[in-house]
């Protein structure tokens, strides 16, 4: 073997896992901060080393040949061993410091999330914190994330999740529209009224609601109305230009409660599977967590509760 083949591959074959995981030139590069070229030119050179095909292209994909599969498998946990290392001696520096990458949805980020982290940043100056919004739910590990903020009533098993706070979806309209089309007082009675709803599918809309009290069956509503949006703040704007009723999460909502602009309406009766029941911090599993990570969870814990 020539002495050039002795020194190139390590830092290949860790771009070729790169790419495995990203599943794209485009993703891994990214991932990598690099140029889509740069890692086309690496694997083409670990596969001229190599002697063999390591990744089979396509049009709109690509996938790994079975033994470009066994060679990032075979060198798996070695890297992972030293992206660890590395950490821990970072973690032994005072305070927390590295990049942390959290996807956050983009209403929740926008009225929840973002305003706290600027407290975070002064506290911690040698912390980048790298933000994604996002109603995509991303495959954490897959694109690189060490951290996710999801409003959600569970959270998968395969991650580990903190409670940041509890929360509740309120059904709220303007006093003007209240005004001119009548309080609801039942379920029922939001058949003749413009719902106005969160698109989540083509097939027609239902609500359901069940009694507070906890006596009862849940009641299921086919609503209609002229608007849909896949964004709760899109949706508020059109309820407070007073054209409907729409179901709407406590961080956007609650603000225009209080102050009169908006009114919570049917409060008697708890909506069911319109928004989570709560704001988690979640993570992928992992035996070693980077400090700057586990301060970032524990500074948005604090500011939420």
């Amino acid at each position: 073997m020539s002495e050039h083949k002795k020194e190139l591959p390590w830092s290949h074959i860790y771009w070729l896992s790169m790419l495995s995981h990203a599943g794209s030139y485009t993703a891994a590069a990214k991932r990598l901060g690099v140029s889509k070229g740069a890692v086309s030119v690496r694997i083409a050179e670990l596969e001229q080393v190599s002697g063999m095909a390591l990744v089979r292209r396509t049009t709109r994909s690509v996938r790994l040949t079975e033994a470009g599969q066994a060679l990032v498998a075979s060198t798996r946990q070695a890297f992972m061993s030293i992206e660890q290392g590395f950490d821990s001696i970072q973690d032994l520096a005072e305070h927390p410091r590295g990049r942390v990458r959290v996807s956050v949805p983009v209403a929740l980020g926008r009225q929840k999330i973002l305003p706290l982290i600027g407290r975070f940043l002064q506290a911690c100056p040698d912390v980048r914190v790298e933000v994604e919004l996002s109603d995509h739910l991303s495959s954490l590990v897959k694109e690189g994330f060490d951290l996710a903020v999801r409003h959600a009533d569970s959270v998968p098993e395969t991650h580990v999740a903190r409670l940041l706070q509890m929360s509740r979806t309120l059904l709220v309209a303007t006093p003007e529209y209240l005004k001119l089309r009548g309080l609801p007082q039942t379920p029922q009675e939001l058949v003749s009224h413009n719902c106005l709803y969160y698109l989540r599918s083509a097939a027609s809309p239902v609500w359901s609601f069940l009694p507070c009290t906890g006596n009862g069956d849940v009641r299921h509503v086919a609503i209609q109305g002229n608007f849909c949006a896949n964004n709760s703040e899109a949706l508020r704007e059109v309820v407070l230009a007073d054209q409907g009723i729409a179901f709407l999460p406590d961080f956007t909502a609650q603000d225009y409660v209080d102050d009169g602009r908006l009114v919570h309406i049917l409060a008697d009766w708890k909506p069911v599977g319109v928004f989570g029941e709560a704001i988690y911090a979640i993570r992928p599993y992992s035996a070693y967590v980077p400090r700057s990570v586990t301060a970032l969870i524990e500074h948005l814990r604090r500011e939420l509760q």
